[in-house]
């Protein structure tokens, strides 16, 4: 999770321009390997046991390394192992803006180490502080919106970025959080969850975007946006939200209920203060909704 807040850090900042940080994204993230790949290019897993992970992660939020551990396909050591050979992606985020000529060497030195500070991150984490790391970088960005964020909308948030991890790839950088009054896209999926925290869900996006986003989901290569992408679309957003469902459920007892998921092809007004999220990613934007429900 430390490049997509670095990525935001640099944004927030003016370091970069969205501009900048779309082409060094694209490139860095060709260069970066997911856990499962290094465990199968290391021999410790087959591409059976890492699909069957992937299949597990649709049903429970755990992350790849633990259900590895916890189905046997993978020791402590070998984890630690593999995860040494992921290079920190923030760093080759940065990298990648030397490269492009964005940022020189005395500038990035600079900016690593306010954000290494600001963020109290060390040099070498162990699993623990890393994720009291990210606890941190998750309230510093909770701080940027202006109002008050619940508890269940947090949790909301911190899991569909897991989520995009996952499902899509890391190569996002969320922009800041912000209100809206209206949806205008070429593509847009809702989804009611009703209960005791119920909110309208929304993910909309260009049609260009669409085709690559269902594209990795599905681990599939679409050529143009059709129902199988809208399909796509509809099945991450309820993917997403019964898994936060699932969550509630078993954290604070909270149960509650979705909607079908739908494709919505016009401009959207939105009648309760809704919750914006921009999601940058290498290959377009994707923006996600969150409008509170009628009681």
């Amino acid at each position: 999770m430390y490049t997509q807040f670095f990525g935001n850090y640099l944004l927030t900042n003016g370091y970069v321009t969205k501009e900048q940080l779309f082409s060094a994204m694209k490139r860095e993230s060709n260069q970066r390997m997911k856990l499962g790949t290094l465990a199968m290019h290391s021999g410790y897993m087959t591409a059976s046991q890492i699909d069957e992970i992937v299949i597990r992660q649709t049903h429970e939020d755990r992350k790849f390394g633990d259900l590895a551990i916890e189905l046997g396909y993978l020791t402590q050591k070998q984890l630690y192992e593999l995860l040494a050979l992921q290079t920190p992606a923030f760093l080759s985020l940065g990298q990648a803006l030397l490269d492009d000529g964005v940022l020189n060497n005395t500038e990035f030195e600079k900016i690593i180490s306010d954000y290494r500070s600001q963020n109290s991150i060390d040099e070498a984490e162990s699993p623990w502080e890393e994720q009291d790391v990210i606890s941190r970088m998750f309230n510093q960005f909770f701080d940027s919106y202006n109002e008050h964020l619940s508890d269940e909308g947090q949790c909301f948030i911190k899991l569909l970025f897991n989520n995009f991890v996952r499902f899509v790839g890391n190569d996002f950088t969320p922009n800041t959080i912000d209100n809206s009054h209206e949806i205008q896209a070429d593509c847009c999926i809702t989804q009611s969850i009703l209960g005791d925290y119920s909110i309208n869900t929304y993910l909309a996006m260009s049609e260009t975007t669409a085709i690559t986003f269902a594209s990795r989901y599905v681990g599939e290569s679409y050529e143009k946006y059709d129902e199988y992408v809208q399909a796509s679309l509809e099945d991450f957003l309820n993917l997403h939200n019964g898994l936060f469902a699932v969550n509630l459920s078993n954290e604070v007892s909270i149960e509650l209920t979705l909607t079908p998921p739908e494709s919505i092809n016009k401009q959207i007004s939105l009648s309760h203060q809704t919750i914006h999220i921009p999601i940058l990613y290498s290959f377009g934007v994707v923006d996600f909704y969150m409008e509170r429900a009628d009681e």
